[in-house]
């Protein structure tokens, strides 16, 4: 099924109990929805990441198991039968805790129950009725995100006394197609150029730019974020993920890119899972970008601030450090090949595969890095305020 374009990576018809997910490996050229009609159609998808973003994630597998105990109704389904499900689903991405805390909250519903019990209606309202919340409750924080990113950005030029146009750099997909809807990194990005277009601002400063990186090596920036941004009509310029210190400095000296020359003012990136210290997991090469940050920080006398926009879910209070995070390992061929469309003009081809490296060369692919707190200023939730370190340089996300 083909349809025009769209944002809205996830559809669950509440009445006919049916689950869609936009299939984001096709995107930005081809808009196409896939049924997920099981919870092993909902493992698949997210292994192969045609659906991606860890709250997206977590929805996405919640549904399916509402879709899945729902065609089983009358096949004598049981608590354990669906447990041995639950825990197929949870290895399809280790790493983003959103999925983790969605199926250990469909574990404490099971729990009320003998494995031998069959799953009924009064069972099956009960999965339906948290997966619909859990869906909801992403949309509103998003928002809430986005609001207090704005702030929070507002806050940090005030203090600062900038007047006139910033810019903001950004890793990965992490906006209405990694979420419920208008996202959490990009959600903010969305909400505070809305607020503070040139033409619309009542503040001193405005957001002129955003600077989406590529994100090797599966492209997501490059396809996904671009993609929104360009629905949105928000300015924005692609860049490669290793044009960042490059970009910065160019700003910073006052050359133009594209005819734009407001300084980077943010680095604004997502979060896979955020331990009890604050470091954050990521994907692969966020951390270079905390990493750059602290660089011009410290010795170009500039102020950019490094912010993790994720929901409180994506918080593990039970992991203490980075360190302990697991990072799972990519195919080797995302590495040594790429896949895309044939592109004739404006005619759409047949997706090929064009190897790009040595064959048979060894290769070394993890999904995520861990950002350490000390590089982070901000992490932003849907609480109000925002996360920043204490006087010891250090964060309390326990309240």
């Amino acid at each position: 099924m083909s349809e025009g374009r769209t944002l809205q990576a996830i559809k669950f018809d509440r009445k006919e109990i049916k689950l869609e997910i936009l299939d984001q490996l096709v995107l930005p050229y081809t808009t196409h929805y896939i049924q997920i009609k099981s919870i092993d159609d909902a493992y698949k998808a997210i292994k192969s990441m045609q659906v991606r973003g860890a709250p997206a994630i977590a929805i996405v597998g919640a549904f399916s198991v509402v879709v899945d105990t729902y065609s089983h109704l009358k096949d004598s389904q049981t608590i354990g039968d669906l447990q041995e499900s639950l825990n197929h689903l949870v290895k399809s991405r280790p790493t983003a805790v959103n999925l983790k805390n969605a199926i250990d909250d469909i574990r404490k519903i099971l729990a009320d129950y003998d494995t031998t019990q069959v799953i009924d209606e009064s069972i099956f309202k009960k999965l339906l009725d948290y997966s619909t919340k859990l869906y909801d409750d992403d949309l509103a924080n998003n928002l809430k995100i986005g609001e207090n990113g704005l702030n929070y950005i507002k806050k940090s030029l005030e203090e600062e006394k900038f007047e006139g146009p910033f810019s903001i750099v950004t890793i990965c997909n992490t906006g209405s197609l990694a979420t419920s809807g208008h996202g959490t990194a990009l959600g903010i990005i969305r909400s505070t150029y809305q607020a503070l277009q040139k033409e619309k601002s009542n503040e001193k400063f405005f957001l002129d730019n955003i600077y989406p990186l590529e994100t090797r090596p599966y492209n997501q920036g490059a396809k996904l974020t671009t993609y929104e941004l360009e629905y949105e009509k928000i300015p924005s310029i692609l860049i490669c993920d290793n044009m960042v210190s490059s970009l910065i400095e160019h700003l910073n000296v006052g050359k133009d890119v594209h005819e734009k020359t407001s300084p980077v003012k943010f680095i604004i990136v997502g979060a896979d899972r955020i331990v009890k210290n604050g470091d954050t997991a990521n994907k692969i090469g966020t951390f270079q970008l905390a990493t750059i940050a602290n660089y011009f920080n410290t010795n170009k006398n500039t102020s950019i601030k490094f912010i993790v926009a994720a929901p409180r879910t994506t918080i593990d209070l039970e992991t203490q450090h980075g360190e302990d995070i697991r990072i799972e390992e990519r195919p080797r061929k995302e590495l040594t090949t790429l896949v895309g469309p044939i592109l004739n003009g404006s005619e759409v081809g047949e997706k090929i595969t064009v190897g790009i490296a040595t064959p048979g060369i060894q290769v070394w692919n993890p999904a995520f890095d861990v950002t350490p707190h000390n590089l982070i200023d901000a992490i932003i939730t849907e609480d109000s305020k925002a996360f920043v370190k204490n006087k010891d340089g250090n964060f309390d996300l326990s309240n």
